[in-house]
């Protein structure tokens, strides 16, 4: 088939999507040269499209959900993901200077987007929503989960790996009375931590989590494991055993997929998150098989697409102020970001894991808190 748009057409019947429908599904295209663009290029092509304002869909989530459960981006695949796949198996893209990249690129966009999206808390992952009823509640929820999980008391001592803005490490130290060290690759993430964790035993220190080398009475690491790469996943367990106390636990809170792979998708690579990948259960388990005990394996990834939507949210409703210093092409790079992200947890492609693991075992059994 040759006409790209038919092509496009045909492909979209099998999600239920029709071009220029009335469905708020439905895409609205307002470029002919769309379709070559998506069928080269596959979701790196459409994406860009979308940041162009060549189409629209009235319910963007929606629309990439069905293109998801209807495996399209399985079916168009542009060289761009053929490469990054070449890359992976070539070069280690998570070593060195590339693991700062994602912190430069990233995280160092500008505390005022942060800020104006995530809420209350510059928390950077899902929230726990079990008995939420807003963002504050679901993000203050999930960073009591993870203390409660790992036991925290006084006096205890708490590596995060991966530290963000350090809110989970102010948490900790404010409700748990515990001292500890947040690590990051972001500059601009480490000086805000350092200030809103000042006047608490906290430190924040801008490192590679390979050099650490001190023991810690709980260890955890939230949003982070996502940026670590398949080749690296070993070395990451084992800094995590090493830094882990005999009778200490560790807590691993990450996105999950259900297929191994090596790579992330090309727009995502290209535009949010480079040298990123999602881990499979299959990787975790055989990367961390002889460090550890794991203890629990707790699913709550349908929140993620709540979070998603809050964050959406905050974005639009900041826009007028955001403006000012972000264009428009930027507004619907996020706005695809977003869409994209909580369509492939609508679609169950990707699942959000909290992972407890011990050295040795804990004697007598570990009983999970819900």
């Amino acid at each position: 088939m040759s006409d790209p748009r038919a092509r496009v057409e045909q492909l979209l019947t099998h999600a239920g999507v029709t071009i220029d429908g009335p469905a708020a599904t439905d895409v609205v295209v307002h470029d002919e040269d769309l379709y070559a663009r998506a069928i080269a290029h596959g979701s790196l092509g459409l994406g860009e499209a979308y940041m162009d304002g060549w189409w629209d869909a009235e319910d963007l989530p929606g629309f990439l959900t069905r293109l998801i459960e209807a495996h399209l981006d399985d079916k168009v695949r542009g060289l761009e993901d053929a490469w990054l796949a070449v890359q992976a198996r070539l070069i280690n893209m998570q070593r060195g200077e590339r693991a700062f990249e994602i912190g430069e690129r990233h995280y160092d966009l500008g505390n005022d987007l942060f800020q104006a999206m995530l809420g209350k808390r510059l928390v950077y992952s899902c929230g726990y929503w079990k008995e939420a009823s807003d963002l504050d509640a679901a993000q203050q929820a999930k960073l009591d989960l993870v203390c409660r999980k790992l036991g925290l008391a006084p006096g205890m001592r708490v590596l995060d790996i991966g530290c963000g803005w350090g809110e989970a490490l102010k948490f900790a130290a404010e409700r748990y009375g515990v001292s500890g060290v947040g690590i990051t690759v972001s500059e601009e993430q480490a000086r805000f931590a350092q200030e809103l964790c000042r006047g608490l035993p906290i430190e924040i220190r801008v490192q590679d989590y390979r050099e650490l080398d001190e023991r810690f009475d709980r260890v955890f690491s939230i949003g982070m494991f996502e940026h670590v790469g398949v080749k690296n996943y070993r070395t990451y367990f084992e800094v995590a055993h090493r830094v882990t106390a005999a009778n200490g636990l560790f807590l691993l809170h990450c996105i999950g997929t259900n297929l191994s792979t090596t790579h992330t998708d090309p727009w995502i690579a290209k535009y949010i998150f480079p040298n990123s990948m999602l881990p499979s259960a299959a990787q975790i388990t055989k990367e961390s098989e002889g460090l550890f005990v794991i203890e629990d394996w707790h699913n709550f990834g349908t929140d993620y697409d709540r979070t998603l939507m809050a964050w959406r949210d905050n974005f639009d409703a900041a826009w007028p102020e955001l403006s000012k210093r972000y264009d428009e092409r930027f507004r619907r790079m996020w706005h695809f970001y977003l869409a994209g992200s909580a369509a492939t947890f609508r679609a169950r492609r990707s699942q959000l894991w909290q992972i407890v693991l011990s050295a040795n075992g804990v004697p007598g059994g570990y009983r999970a808190p819900r």
